[in-house]
């Protein structure tokens, strides 16, 4: 893993020099080394900071050049079937000269064997690469077909720009101008979605695309693979037993590729269905015990680490767990907006970038169970919302707008009596986040048919916050992804929106920029296409009904761990955000939401956010979702010297 940056179109001593800015943006990504390329007569320089996870020796080093010296690579990921990518290219003729046993240099030589598009269309990983090619003059961009690894690019004066992170461009000469579109997005979202960037003039190198970047030429765009487009195909795997069978398979093969390390391995375990099956076939396929990593809460309203803990005894991993307190949080608040790169609002950030720290001090590389809800169907939205959908097309549009009120309004009252209504909820069996979500309900009821705004219902921050801008601005979502082809179920287009939309631009950004922080490899087995492959070939009445979700995975999994030991309301990684913002957090967050000259600076009604902010400390309201994402919005903002069409 390794951060990665450069530029098209420098001339002089100029590019060498802000590259290695560049590079010492980004050097937490990247601790172990820096390396700096350059052609002073193309106007090309690539930088390089390395975290040494494969061929610790020189031979691993970046840029690294092809044999044949027609092209030059930095490049940050993990190629996982690079060893089979390897003895397939030893049958070519003629067969490689290798140098060293590092995954790029497999790839270097599948780029230089097949072409690139061919290469990365056999290779199965996450990455994010720059490729400069001699002979064409043409700076390649590209990234993994998930986006697990993160490339922006933007056009300077005289050429291009591009790294691993923001900071990497700005450090080489960007000015940081915030794009009020953008932001518009990120207060509905709480994220900034791929196919817009927070910054200006920046682009994000989209899931499985190349750009190629020429001096002086818009860039031209190739899809090299597409994960949505294997949704709504038809189904070859038919009956549970058999698709159980081969999803052991593959996730045996995949977890096995990935433990693949030269450095110090363990794994995430919260004790949920995802993380236990991941750790389940880690220590399976080991000889030696496994490292397993978790993190408690003081509140036990959100404290999984004893369920986790109970896993981790019955595989018997060598388990080590952390407890994190509210002090702990406001420890590390202040360090979020350099962390993250965009403005980023999932307060799960907290505990993730705490529990990559703590697992730091052990292991290089940890595997996660990211991308299990989204490929299998595992969140709410896939297992009620076809039957919501359905209910909510048979409401008479006139009746919506009173119905949506009445939820809202049970909303509030369960608010102004929360723990009593919880306490109820938890009675119940139902899920933690049931209060939280009513909101959503109510904002579901007025989508009035439109799948898109159904879809953002389950996503947004409550109701959005977009309102806040002045003059308002529009959240546009013109990604193409989000489009409903006809025919397909529900369940499977939010499973694949949520592929193409939520996971790249919320779930993947945590955890990379949490990890990267601290230079730490994360991977995750549940995002490698052959394991989306599979499950494209079985039907979504096989993954998912109005009742439960993931069900093959579960199935899996309880050939290892006991039902029991699983099987209980879902609380995801939340944070008791709504009372920690009432209480360690308060000084601190009363601080940034009152600064009227930042508010205003970026365009926002300085008013509206002091009132929200005291409508929630006089408990009117529970509002601690859209405090956080506001508050780490002016957090970034401060932290990037942001400038505004309103400076």
């Amino acid at each position: 893993m390794c951060g990665i940056c450069g530029m098209l179109g420098a001339s002089g001593t100029s590019g060498k020099s802000l590259v290695q800015n560049m590079a010492m943006a980004i050097r937490h990504r990247g601790p172990d080394a820096e390396g700096i390329w350059e052609d002073s007569l193309t106007g090309v320089s690539l930088g390089h900071r390395r975290l040494s996870i494969l061929d610790l020796s020189p031979a691993g080093g970046q840029p690294m050049h092809s044999v044949c010296g027609r092209y030059v690579i930095v490049f940050n990921g993990e190629i996982y079937n690079h060893l089979a990518l390897r003895q397939r290219l030893d049958q070519c003729h003629p067969a490689p000269h290798w140098r060293g046993h590092s995954d790029t240099e497999t790839l270097l030589a599948a780029i230089s064997h097949w072409g690139l598009e061919r290469a990365l269309q056999k290779s199965r990983g996450m990455f994010a690469l720059a490729l400069w090619d001699r002979q064409g003059r043409a700076l390649f961009l590209a990234r993994d077909r998930m986006g697990e690894k993160p490339l922006y690019y933007a056009e300077q004066e005289k050429g291009w720009l591009f790294g691993s992170e923001l900071r990497a461009l700005v450090a080489g000469g960007l000015t940081a101008r915030i794009d009020r579109t953008a932001m518009a997005a990120y207060l509905r979202l709480g994220y900034v979605p791929d196919h817009l960037c927070i910054l200006e003039r920046v682009r994000k190198v989209m899931p499985g695309s190349i750009v190629v970047l020429h001096t002086g030429a818009e860039p031209e765009m190739i899809r090299y693979d597409s994960v949505e487009k294997s949704f709504g195909s038809q189904p070859t795997i038919t009956d549970t037993p058999h698709a159980v069978a081969a999803l052991e398979k593959v996730m045996e093969q995949v977890v096995g590729e990935q433990m693949l390390s030269d450095v110090p391995l363990g794994c995430f375990l919260s004790g949920g269905v995802d993380s236990s099956l991941v750790a389940s076939l880690m220590q399976a396929g080991s000889h030696r015990q496994i490292h397993s990593f978790s993190i408690g809460f003081e509140d036990p309203r959100f404290n999984e680490a004893p369920h986790a803990a109970a896993v981790a005894s019955h595989l018997g991993t060598a388990h080590t767990e952390f407890t994190m307190r509210e002090e702990d949080a406001l420890t590390i608040v202040p360090e979020l907006s350099r962390i993250y790169d965009e403005p980023f609002a999932d307060s799960s950030q907290i505990p993730t970038t705490l529990l990559c720290r703590a697992a730091r001090q052990h292991v290089t590389v940890a595997l996660t169970g990211d991308g299990g809800d989204e490929v299998f169907g595992g969140y709410n939205r896939h297992i009620r919302g076809p039957g919501l959908w359905s209910k909510l097309a048979c409401i008479p549009g006139f009746l919506r707008p009173a119905a949506a009120g009445a939820i809202a309004g049970g909303a509030w009252l369960g608010r102004r009596h929360e723990r009593a209504v919880r306490r109820g909820i938890a009675a119940l069996g139902l899920p933690l986040t049931t209060l939280d979500n009513l909101p959503k309900l109510a904002t579901a009821l007025r989508s009035a048919g439109d799948v898109e705004a159904f879809y953002q219902s389950f996503v947004a921050i409550g109701q959005g916050l977009d309102d806040f801008l002045q003059p308002s601005v529009p959240a546009i979502f013109s990604d193409p992804r989000a489009r409903h082809p006809d025919g397909m179920a529900m369940a499977e287009w939010l499973m694949a929106r949520d592929i193409a939309g939520y996971l790249p631009g919320d779930i993947l950004v945590k955890v990379d920029r949490a990890a990267m922080s601290v230079g730490l490899e994360t991977r995750a087995p549940f995002l490698d296409a052959r394991v989306n492959d599979l499950a494209r070939q079985i039907p979504v009445a096989l993954h998912v009904d109005a009742r439960e979700g993931k069900k093959l995975v579960r199935a899996l999994l309880y050939r290892h761990v006991p039902r029991a030991l699983i099987e209980r309301p879902k609380q995801g990684f939340a944070i008791p955000v709504d009372d920690w913002l009432r209480g360690a957090l308060k000084h601190w967050a009363e601080v940034v939401i009152t600064d009227e000259c930042l508010a205003n600076a970026l365009g926002l009604n300085a008013g509206a956010l002091i009132a929200l902010w005291q409508s929630h400390q006089q408990r009117r309201v529970n509002v601690g979702r859209e405090l956080w994402a506001l508050l780490m919005l002016l957090l970034w903002a401060k932290e990037m010297d942001i400038k505004t069409h309103n400076v």
